[in-house]
């Protein structure tokens, strides 16, 4: 638990007070498309001129928790190519449907003006990465957000955390690697009930660690959890996720980035159409393939060999970047051989990353990451084919599909706030350590709601925990 001096409290209690107690209205709906019926996914669901806001599951529902002296302020719903919807939020029908109209501007009306600006998919993505300094904080901020954290193979539901956690950034212009620190602030939702193959992690424990394996016929508990854990980690630790490649537009900035200098070996960009979002123009720019292949350089694991694919949407008016949607498929021989073998797809990387614009600044909205696990190794020898046929042997238990979710919510940018929380907090990024559940924190946290699906995933999921405890 956290101690807080009364200074700090006080100002703490001006900030937050949109998440107390006493102050919360539960908002509820559904966001679909007008003429198909069709719900959208991903749809921006926020209070206007805040950082307070959700977005919509797989089934275009919401649930939005909105501080009380709120209640005047106008709700926004938003989703690029469409119309958004407003409504003060007292006069929002708790429950209802909201349909949204498509809202596509003409390529040829906007390509075609006096001011000399870049007209190819290629200048437009150059344009924007030399704005990011612009674009981009260039102040300290905090952010919070609620991070969920699943995993499965093709048949159920293996493991789930759901974390409320803060982001501290020093600005876009420092280096990630020693300016951006993640705190895991609380947990609830914990259920792990992963079948390991303990061994084969340990072996590659050992390696990176430049050990000899010695005899794993004799192998601790205690060390057998900190392989794991180190496994854990370094395919799916928050530090790799900030701090790595795929913070594509954040660490454009760092040697060896993947939309940073020399960008275009390894990517071309293709312009193709302009939408509208929430009234203002952007560019649709597809991302395809360069002359060299794509590589993230990961430790210890054979990340090389891929092509990019994708979509990246860029403010037409100051080619600030709202979205990116990425994915890295195996391209070279070893990568096709390698990810078909050990994970039966060709798609190892897919990335989703959305930015808000608050006070003239693009702000890290929401993420989604996903990536196969190997937990299962089986046999990789010759007689791999003998090993598959055998009784009891499910290759679609041999990996997870690792998925994690962030949706940020408030950005604190008051310097003595940053600089006590910097004092006060443990800052570890550690997703995986199990904290006690704090009831009163979770009922005034926005959170990202789960789908039909989901829901029944996860309820089958901590029925099963709960029989395992017994």
């Amino acid at each position: 638990m956290k101690h807080f001096t009364l200074k700090h409290f006080s100002l703490l209690f001006v900030f937050f007070i949109g998440t107390t107690t006493f102050a919360q209205t539960e908002l509820k709906g559904k966001v679909a498309d007008f003429l198909t019926f069709q719900p959208i996914e991903s749809a921006s669901v926020y209070i206007e001129n805040t950082t307070i806001g959700s977005i919509t599951n797989a089934d275009g529902n919401f649930v939005l928790k909105v501080p009380q002296q709120h209640l005047q302020d106008t709700l926004v719903i938003s989703s690029i190519g469409y119309k958004s919807f407003k409504i003060v939020i007292s006069e929002f029908e708790n429950g209802s449907d909201i349909f949204l109209e498509e809202d596509v501007a003409s390529l040829d009306e906007v390509v075609i003006v006096a001011d000399p600006r870049p007209t190819t998919g290629n200048g437009i993505v150059e344009k924007a990465i030399e704005k990011l300094p612009k674009n981009l904080p260039e102040k300290a901020y905090l952010q919070k957000g609620f991070l969920r954290h699943k995993e499965r193979n093709k048949k159920e539901y293996k493991w789930l955390i759901e974390s409320a956690i803060t982001i501290y950034d020093s600005s876009y212009a420092a280096g990630a690697k020693d300016n951006l620190q993640i705190n895991v602030d609380e947990t609830r939702k914990s259920y792990d009930l992963r079948d390991i193959d303990s061994l084969f992690t340990y072996s590659a424990y050992l390696k990176s660690m430049n050990t000899k394996s010695g005899n794993l016929n004799s192998v601790k508990t205690s060390s057998l959890v900190e392989a794991i854990k180190w496994n854990d980690s370094r395919v799916n630790g928050l530090e790799n996720l900030f701090k790595g490649k795929l913070n594509l537009v954040r660490n454009s900035n760092v040697t060896g980035a993947l939309l940073g200098k020399n960008m275009l070996e390894k990517h071309q960009f293709a312009l193709d159409t302009i939408l509208v979002d929430n009234g203002r123009k952007l560019y649709k720019i597809k991302i395809e393939k360069g002359a060299d292949f794509v590589g993230l350089n990961t430790p210890n694991i054979y990340n090389e060999g891929f092509e990019p694919k994708g979509w990246i949407y860029i403010y037409y008016d100051n080619y600030a970047i709202k979205k990116v949607e990425y994915e890295l498929v195996a391209a070279s021989d070893v990568q096709k051989k390698r990810s078909k073998s050990l994970f039966d797809t060709q798609t190892i990387h897919k990335l989703v990353i959305t930015y808000k614009d608050y006070d003239g600044k693009m702000y890290p909205n929401y993420i989604y990451y996903e990536t196969p696990k190997l937990v299962n190794t089986g046999d990789r020898s010759s007689d791999r084919i003998k090993t598959e046929a055998e009784p009891g042997f499910d290759k679609d238990e041999q990996y997870y599909y690792t998925i994690q979710e962030i949706l940020f919510s408030d950005i604190i940018q008051d310097s003595e706030l940053i600089n006590q929380e910097l004092q006060q907090n443990n800052w570890s990024a550690d997703i995986f350590s199990s904290k006690p559940y704090n009831e009163s924190f979770w009922k005034n946290y926005n959170v990202l709601l789960e789908s039909k699906e989901e829901e029944k995933l996860i309820q089958d999921l901590s029925k099963r925990a709960s029989l395992y405890k017994e």
